[in-house]
């Protein structure tokens, strides 16, 4: 949009300025044609910046390559925690995760259960060139909210630490939590979250190991 305004601007200008100098008495020199060539040159650099600044902010990179450990079909093994130091309630499930976008994101859709009863999630994890940061997006069929989270990966690529925040259906506060991906291999990965406790402190209240299905 700012490229088309600055655009528009420099021809409504030179539509101005070529009605004022036919308007004027011809005693009067006419406005340099050079003035009106410095005004387009002083604007060409910033659109060219601008157009720059965007094809490097869409261009998939090397830390949407690490991205592609996650592509596939896995069977998920889920324990989850009530509290702390109680024992974990086990489930399983199907995730099917395919690159979407231009290798930009990854997008998983879950089927399992939760509580005995049938479970469905979907999410979305990207790398924003902009913020330098992953981002992620989950909505399942607990809840009609979308949890969104953002995180930073180690240098091998090989684990990735996100912070998020989600409303407690209790009290409609904000929740906030704490996610990590890890890869083991090129066939197993799992996922942890952590979320306060009765005492106030994380305690890790999910995690699902992921192995490849052959």
């Amino acid at each position: 949009m700012k490229i088309r305004t600055g655009v528009t601007g420099l021809i409504l200008a030179g539509l101005a300025a070529a009605s004022l100098a036919a308007q004027k008495p011809a005693d009067k020199p006419a406005d340099k044609p050079a003035d009106k060539p410095k005004a387009a040159a002083a604007a060409a650099p910033d659109e060219k910046a601008q157009m720059e600044a965007m094809v490097k902010a869409g261009t998939p990179g090397d830390p949407h390559k690490k991205l592609e450990h996650f592509v596939g079909t896995w069977d998920a093994k889920v324990k989850m925690w009530d509290k702390p130091g109680a024992p974990p309630k086990e489930s399983s499930g199907t995730s099917e995760t395919k690159s979407v976008l231009g290798g930009r994101f990854v997008e998983e859709h879950f089927e399992g259960t939760f509580m005995d009863q049938p479970f469905s999630g979907m999410g979305i994890t990207g790398y924003d060139n902009v913020r330098k940061k992953y981002v992620s997006t989950w909505a399942d069929t607990m809840s009609t909210g979308v949890m969104v989270s953002t995180g930073t990966a180690d240098k091998g690529g090989k684990s990735m630490a996100f912070t998020a925040s989600m409303p407690d259906p209790m009290t409609g506060k904000m929740t906030p939590m704490k996610e990590k991906l890890t890869i083991v291999d090129d066939d197993h990965h799992t996922f942890e979250m952590w979320m306060p406790g009765p005492d106030g402190k994380l305690f890790r209240m999910m995690e699902i190991t992921y192995a490849r299905k052959k």
